[in-house]
């Protein structure tokens, strides 16, 4: 099953702190993780995020700034973000193409919120509170959202997870997935906001970081070329930096 690795901690600044929690059962098929990301004090230097690509959809709360809040993406490669030398994120990371509801936008931090949802009333909810009581509140929203039809299973998707080992092209995805190439790239672009060529290398590169080494790859050099497009590391150095 697609497991997504979302960052890249940086090892030296273990003033960061970075925890996941699973959501209740029922939101297993929409909800990867819950996050909290946050600093223990001021740094003495802007940390920068690395936030690898994964193709899920989040929902961001900045703790700090209550105005700020969003639903967000990455890109096919990874990107990293300047959170500044205090931070406190609470985020939803929702499997990819389960995701139904307005645009989601290219990985937000700093913006005010200004759409139709309820994130700024969300945000200001889980202000004061730990992050297990805030994963009640998270969840209970979760529900809102299936319930407005805003996130839904994906057939799609769930049936390319469920066959990885299976997947070597474009082809393979489409044939799991029981759809022709036409369609497979229509459905994912409109559900995941991927091209399927950009969604495959997606899934190489998390299956690398799950211990999958040259998962789908020719040979070595193919897998630490492509890895170092993805993420601007070869995968030795980026073990030595990030902590996934």
């Amino acid at each position: 099953m697609y497991d997504p690795k979302g960052n890249g901690k940086d090892k030296t600044v273990p003033e960061v702190q970075f925890v996941e929690a699973e959501p209740p059962q029922h939101l297993r098929g929409i909800v990867h993780r819950f996050l909290d990301l946050k600093t223990d004090g001021v740094l003495p230097e802007d940390y920068r995020f690395h936030a690898l690509p994964d193709a899920c959809c989040y929902i961001v709360f900045d703790q700090l700034d209550r105005k700020i809040a969003g639903v967000s993406k990455l890109r096919a490669t990874s990107e990293e973000f300047n959170l500044g030398r205090e931070f406190h994120f609470v985020n939803i990371r929702f499997l990819p193409g389960v995701w139904c509801g307005e645009a989601a936008h290219m990985g937000i931090i700093d913006m005010p919120y200004s759409g139709d949802l309820p994130l700024l009333d969300l945000n200001g909810a889980l202000a004061g509170q730990g992050f297990e009581a805030q994963q009640s509140v998270l969840s209970d929203f979760v529900d809102r959202l299936v319930a407005d039809k805003m996130v839904a299973p994906n057939p799609v998707t769930e049936k390319i997870f469920q066959h990885l080992d299976d997947i070597h092209t474009v082809g393979d995805m489409a044939e799991v997935a029981n759809l022709s190439t036409r369609q497979l790239q229509r459905t994912l672009k409109q559900t995941t906001g991927f091209a399927p060529h950009d969604f495959l290398k997606v899934l190489r590169l998390q299956q690398t970081l799950n211990g999958s080494h040259t998962w789908s790859y020719a040979d070595q050099s193919h897998f630490i070329h492509s890895f170092r497009k993805a993420t601007g590391y070869t995968p030795g150095r980026y073990s030595r930096k990030f902590d996934v």
